[in-house]
């Protein structure tokens, strides 16, 4: 996880209100009087999710298969990596799945002839040869289902600095991104992988372009700020199909807190919402409004948490308390509190991504 509105860990991440409205009953035989966002599909969905896992904690796969789940797909997952928790806390143990072994899950599925994937997610990869055998069942599976949808979240760096191995830039732009559909990156990942420098609307566009021109339909720009002093964070989206171009826009005002796993849910709500309404403009109001939806009902359950400990060491002095936080163990196991306080709350805001509410609307640009 990482990033902005729409990001991770030491990103400005921003919460506009939203109405609490109880939907009407849901009766699954007259879907005419049920929410348009909650009828049923026509057709059955299946999603190849390839990312993170977390045992506790919500980044990656943990983040995008509920979301995904709960408006009706169907989610098959590789997990990339498999970590305690995510890289935010003091500490972290896991396993890394290699590229021979991501082989070996997916000759399984072809013997056994259950790949009818109709959308592809894939999220952080830490290594090469992963992201080289990535690339290899993307491409199969598109042979097979020309069809598929394939959203593409370059995972790769935020605010200038690469967390993966520079080589992989090259892979993402070479092999990756010009098989996608949609592509989902931040700033600095658009910058990456157009090689132009992003300062201004005008160049945020001309970046966008460029991989237009690549054959990407879709392109997502998650976060976008226009100085770093700017209280604002923009998210534009861009579709190019046969020639005709257009653009939106949200504003999203910031606030200052630092959440991990909002890129990763919000790509795969893009996934479902342009699925779901095939319009670029409904599906990214929706799939913010959700992000806004979640990080609200986080930010709130923080807020209460914090104020209830405040309140309790008020009113009690427990011997040594004192002493806590000032040795290495006892910061550490601070940090850890504080960190957990901010995990998402998808469970619990379950109504937000069935029925994403807010006063959040693009703006057109062209």
């Amino acid at each position: 996880g990482r990033r902005g509105v729409v990001g991770g860990a030491g990103s400005n991440i921003s919460v506009w209100p939203t109405r609490k409205t109880r939907h009407p009953l849901r009766d699954p035989k007259n879907p005419a009087a049920m929410p348009p966002n909650s009828r049923p599909m026509a057709r059955d969905y299946r999603v190849l999710s390839i990312q993170s896992h977390v045992v506790s904690g919500y980044v990656g796969n943990k983040s995008a298969c509920f979301p995904l789940q709960t408006l009706g797909f169907e989610v098959d997952f590789i997990n990339s990596v498999q970590f305690s928790n995510h890289t935010g806390y003091p500490a972290v143990k896991g396993q890394i799945l290699n590229s021979e072994e991501l082989q070996d899950l997916y000759e399984g599925l072809r013997l056994n002839r259950i790949t009818k994937y109709s959308h592809i997610l894939t999220g952080y990869v830490g290594s090469d040869s992963f992201l080289n055998k990535v690339a290899d069942i993307v491409q199969e599976l598109k042979q097979e289902n020309p069809s598929l949808m394939y959203v593409c979240d370059p995972v790769m760096g935020d605010n200038g600095k690469l967390y993966v191995p520079q080589t992989q830039v090259n892979i993402y732009r070479d092999r990756l991104i010009v098989m996608a559909d949609v592509v989902t990156p931040n700033q600095y990942e658009l910058e990456l992988l157009s090689e132009k420098q992003i300062t201004t609307e005008s160049t945020v566009l001309e970046a966008m372009d460029i991989l237009h021109a690549k054959g990407i339909p879709i392109v997502v720009l998650t976060s976008y700020r226009p100085s770093e002093t700017s209280k604002e964070i923009y998210l534009y989206g861009s579709s190019k199909k046969g020639g005709q171009r257009s653009a939106v826009k949200i504003e999203i005002p910031a606030i200052g807190a630092q959440f991990t796993g909002t890129g990763d849910l919000l790509a795969a709500c893009i996934l479902a919402w342009i699925t779901r309404t095939n319009n670029l403009k409904e599906a990214l109001e929706k799939a913010v409004a959700t992000v806004q939806g979640v990080l609200l009902k986080t930010f709130k359950h923080a807020s209460e948490k914090e104020k209830e400990k405040e309140g309790e060491a008020a009113a009690t002095t427990l011997p040594g308390a004192e002493a806590e936080g000032r040795t290495e163990d006892g910061a550490a196991a601070a940090k850890a509190k504080s960190v957990a306080l901010l995990e998402l709350r998808l469970v619990q805001s379950k109504e937000h991504i069935e029925n994403p509410h807010s006063d959040i609307r693009a703006i057109k640009i062209f």
